[in-house]
């Protein structure tokens, strides 16, 4: 045992903005501590959330996994017996091989996503699939609406400095839970506050931890951003905010969307938002007067159907005002493009063809049960290989995913760290590595650093990273690619090179890179991305998507939302819980305890009519499924909204249906994805 811990560099993986550098306090060569943010790090600057300062509770939990396991009993049970690795691999390879021969290779769906956010351990799975010629995928479960709602106006995948938050005077916090979902968020924003005496405003359809801190909440019903944000626009072109030398420079319609405008006024959103006009008119007046306005975009606003109209409806509110021109100003989805990665290697794109078939992950529930307008003409899903992610609980309609899990003629293996209600309708589960104990590179969203996380304590037992089971079952299965034959930080060394970036060994001694351009071209001044360089008001939806021609021409409210009605009065929010990360951090005892339970958050004046207390259990149901779990009367939201902060596993449910029972999988426009917070339903209390 060291006398003292060392404070080891290294960088969280999880599927958040934030992508913090960290200190880890490693006490051993096997055992960590306390988990610290990087305070040399101009973004994260010595913040962390709490989850992750307490990820020794994650790393040393005493149920990881820790050997290979055969599935012994009924697929969803518990019933596993340990085994060797070669044995696993052995079998994997042989159901993979079984299921080429007998209908065609892409009968293999490799399926993952953001349980790490590593460059390497995530994506090689990218690498495998395109030297066996196995089924692609489309990851549209996160970014599906939100990322063509972005492009559609501005063109590229960045925006400003999020640092710039600083400088600002007010900012927008849009459908982002920053307090439980990327808290150096709400760092920067406390140093504009307490620097510049800056406002906050957060747009969020529930009073959460967030919204508790801010100086004006705006509480529209779910899926109704899109009218708010039109309403907006009337009153800043109505008024006189439109910087018109701006949108004649630097936009494509703007007469065309003032014309369009001039009917979308405030009582016209009042009545589809719930709030009231008062509020829309005092928020887009605060807008409209403040230069160094910044709206941090987040993903809630689309989680609907109506999701990319409404993420590009909102993104159009700088281009009015102009406020891209100042320091502080403007808007920010996502910087993942500024990042110059040759990703290559890392995905084998070199050997990719385009002419195997594509399958949508959010759909996993109707590709699994054949349907044929996922798998077409191809042949059934026979073979999957499972890594980062859970979707017998994340996915959408989890019943049809749980049906579709359950065919005795699907072979699955999962590579994970814990035994997920996933990993229990595996044949074959394989022990995986946390981020401590594999090496990686990490980009990020939410910042503009590129940042090397190398291996600080050792595998436990005979767990093993991604790269080592993409490399073993590629050689077994006959794929050839020279990515196979690299360690983790050969393939990072070469990918750096390969890039024009700093190589590995300056990367290890300055930490991180940033990669963040410069004020005019982080600001659009040197043109958004299209030929024009200029924002589009009026898209091509189109090109963003096979749906995008059924999409409105100009920003607009989409009415193509699942309303409430007489049969399911309630429209429900799956929003994020504080100290969970996905399906992350479910099984540690910190969070556990502060979470507590699923909990229904209702308003107590329908709680009333319907006879529910504090405290009561409830059902929740609708055409697809139902969930039972506990009341809590909240008055944070709108009459008729309901909220249930998850994501629980699926036994914690009073009923052992999970929160997903309920949400729908079908594809909204332009491209697919999942409508998590688009969700109609009736609540009776139990018995």
């Amino acid at each position: 045992m060291l006398s003292k811990p060392d404070l080891v560099a290294s960088v969280c993986p999880h599927d958040c903005p934030s992508t913090c550098a960290l200190e880890v306090e490693r006490l051993d060569d096997r055992t960590i501590g306390r988990i610290h943010g990087a305070k040399g790090n101009s973004y994260t600057d010595g913040v962390v959330c709490a989850k992750v300062a307490r990820y020794a509770e994650r790393v040393h939990h005493p149920e990881r996994l820790t050997t290979p396991l055969r599935r012994t009993g009924a697929k969803g049970s518990d019933e596993f017996t340990p085994i060797s690795w070669d044995e696993a691999l052995d079998e994997v390879a042989a159901a993979f091989a079984q299921a080429t021969e007998q209908y065609g290779s892409e009968s293999v769906w490799p399926y993952f996503y953001a349980g790490t956010m590593g460059l390497v351990q995530r994506d090689g799975i990218e690498r495998f699939r395109h030297a066996l010629r196995y089924s692609r995928q489309t990851t549209s479960i996160c970014v599906g609406t939100t990322q063509p709602g972005w492009l559609a106006g501005a063109g590229r995948l960045t925006g400003v400095d999020p640092r710039e938050m600083a400088e600002s005077d007010l900012i927008v916090l849009w459908s982002t839970n920053a307090v439980a979902t990327q808290i150096n968020v709400m760092s920067h924003v406390a140093k504009a506050r307490k620097g510049r005496g800056a406002k906050l405003v957060v747009v969020d359809p529930y009073r959460n931890p967030t919204a508790e801190t801010a100086d004006i909440h705006l509480c529209p019903r779910p899926g109704s951003d899109g009218a708010l944000a039109c309403a907006i626009m009337h009153v800043l072109f109505r008024d006189g905010f439109a910087d018109r030398e701006y949108l004649a420079k630097y936009t494509d319609v703007p007469d065309e969307l003032e014309a369009h405008l001039e009917t979308r006024t405030p009582e016209w959103a009042a009545a589809i938002t719930g709030l009231s006009v008062d509020e829309i008119e005092g928020f887009a007046t605060l807008y409209g007067r403040t230069e160094r306005a910044f709206i941090r975009l987040g993903y809630g606003l689309s989680r609907h159907r109506n999701g990319a109209a409404t993420m590009h409806a909102v993104s159009c509110l700088p281009a009015i005002c102009g406020h891209w021109r100042h320091r502080g100003g403007g808007a920010l989805y996502t910087n993942s493009a500024i990042y110059p990665i040759d990703r290559t290697l890392m995905q084998g794109l070199d050997v990719r063809d385009r002419s195997i078939r594509t399958l949508d992950m959010s759909r996993i529930g109707p590709v699994l049960n054949g349907d044929p307008e996922d798998i077409g003409e191809g042949p059934p899903v026979a073979a999957m290989l499972i890594q980062n992610t859970n979707p017998v609980v994340v996915a959408p309609d989890q019943n049809l995913v749980r049906q579709g899990f359950a065919r005795e003629d699907l072979f699955v293996c999962v590579h994970e760290q814990f035994l997920t209600d996933t990993a229990r309708y595996a044949d074959i589960v394989l022990p995986a590595t946390t981020f401590l104990e594999h090496d990686d590179l990490y980009q990020s969203g939410g910042h503009s650093h590129l940042q090397l996380g190398a291996r600080i304590i050792e595998p436990l037992a005979e767990s093993r990273p991604n790269h080592f089971v993409h490399c073993a079952l590629a050689h077994r299965l006959g794929g050839e690619h020279p990515g196979f034959e690299m360690s983790e930080l050969e393939i990072i060394d070469a990918t750096l090179k390969a890039s024009g970036l700093p190589d590995l060994a300056t990367l290890k001694a300055e930490r991180w890179h940033d990669c963040m351009p410069d004020f005019e071209q982080a600001h659009f001044l040197d043109g958004f991305g299209w030929p024009d360089g200029k924002f589009r008001f009026k898209p091509d939806w189109p090109a963003q998507g096979r749906l995008g021609h059924l999409m409105p021409e100009l920003p607009d409210h989409w009415a193509v939302i699942e309303e409430a009605d007489a049969e399911h009065p309630f429209k429900l929010l799956t929003s994020p819980a504080r100290n969970f990360l996905n399906t992350s951090f479910t099984e540690t005892p910190g969070s556990l305890q502060r979470e507590r339970q699923p909990t229904l958050r209702i308003h107590p004046d329908d709680a009333r009519e319907l006879n529910i207390g504090e405290g009561s259990g409830v059902r929740l149901g609708n055409r697809r499924g139902r969930v039972e779990l506990t009341a809590m009367l909240f008055d944070g939201l709108q009459r008729g909204v309901l909220v249930v902060e998850s994501i629980w596993p699926n036994r914690h449910f009073k009923n052992g249906s999970g929160i997903n029972s309920l949400t729908g999988a079908d594809s909204p426009a332009p491209a697919g994805g999942a409508a998590f917070h688009d969700v109609a339903v009736w609540v009776e209390a139990l018995e």
